[in-house]
């Protein structure tokens, strides 16, 4: 009972730094900062403009998408804990800045599990193992032979270090024993130019990055890293499927804002993100791509985002990775 007192002090942004601010008389009464820690055009911009329309209608305040990339992530996360905790300055969260990152530094810049406010989870949804559409492998297990007999000279690519998509190639070299050489952009969408262009061999990111790409004959799904099949790409196995259940891995997206945040603004928050969730245009346009919406609550949200930290720190420290 202690922990869940202690989770449900952390969701809410108590118990930690400054004394909470009140309530503005009327909240919200101007525009909305919400903060994307990645460039245009990749997965968190994508969720970003998602959800968009709904908040707008439901706050009667316009949400003014604010692009910070830099460190996959990490700027907009560090420029957060440093925001007025008034509900004028959110971000969309993400595995890489909250469960990956802070944990790959020696002097992280930030506690990602206590100086947030959790306001709500927005979506939940394993990876597409994919490479260029004219590779020689048809499937993951095709892949990893190929791999294994380039000398070293494989490689993948990633969103930048400290990304879920960094994570998620480390994992395939421990998982499978290659030793492919880790290539980091600026994001994901630079990233899947280069691996359509065959500077790059593999990418593992969200099906909001890829599917279009996939779709358009661009790219090649080699696997998901689901525990199910993907409904958008029925043909395409699982890990599991595949015998590599170690590979399995999901990524989480949901709304943070800084710790101290009011708990009426959190509650007003979290209502209407759950609302805009469960309409149904939200949820076809997350499905187009694959993801599936998973509306919990600022508790459920805090707890589940440090058991996946605790699961990525792990492999973390298996494999020695640090960034600094």
């Amino acid at each position: 009972m202690a922990a869940l007192v202690g989770w449900g002090a952390a969701a809410l942004g108590l118990g930690h730094g400054p004394a909470c601010a009140q309530a503005p008389a009327a909240y919200p009464n101007r525009p909305i900062k919400l903060v994307v820690g990645f460039p245009p055009g990749g997965g968190i911009d994508f969720t970003a403009r998602a959800i968009q329309p709904a908040l707008e209608a439901a706050l009667g305040q316009p949400l003014v998408i604010d692009y910070k990339p830099g460190a996959g992530g990490v700027v907009a996360a560090t420029e957060l804990t440093r925001a007025a905790p008034d509900g004028y300055t959110l971000l969309v969260a993400n595995t890489g800045p909250f469960a990956i990152a802070p944990y790959l530094q020696a002097k992280p810049p930030y506690d990602p599990l206590k100086q947030f406010t959790f306001v709500g989870q927005i979506t939940e949804a394993g990876y597409i193992v994919a490479t260029r559409a004219d590779h020689p492998a048809a499937d993951l297990r095709q892949f990893i032979d190929w791999a294994r007999g380039q000398a070293g000279k494989g490689n993948f690519a990633s969103g930048g270090p400290g990304s879920a998509t960094h994570l998620n190639g480390e994992l395939l070299n421990a998982v499978t024993g290659l030793d492919l050489l880790h290539v980091p952009y600026k994001g994901s969408a630079p990233a899947v130019t280069d691996l359509i262009g065959g500077q790059t061999h593999v990418l593992i990111d969200a099906g909001t990055v890829l599917v279009p790409h996939i779709k358009s004959g661009k790219l090649k799904a080699l696997a998901v890293t689901g525990s199910r099949r993907d409904a958008i790409l029925p043909d395409v196995p699982t890990v599991r499927e595949q015998g590599f259940p170690g590979l399995e891995s999901m990524g989480f997206q949901g709304l943070v804002g800084p710790v101290g945040l009011p708990a009426s603004v959190v509650e007003r928050l979290a209502a209407e993100l759950r609302k805009a969730l469960a309409l149904s245009e939200v949820k076809a346009r997350f499905a187009s791509v694959g993801s599936e919406v998973q509306p919990r609550g600022p508790l459920e949200f805090s707890a589940y985002v440090k058991s996946e930290a605790d699961r990525w720190a792990d492999l973390i420290r298996k494999r020695k990775l640090q960034l600094d």
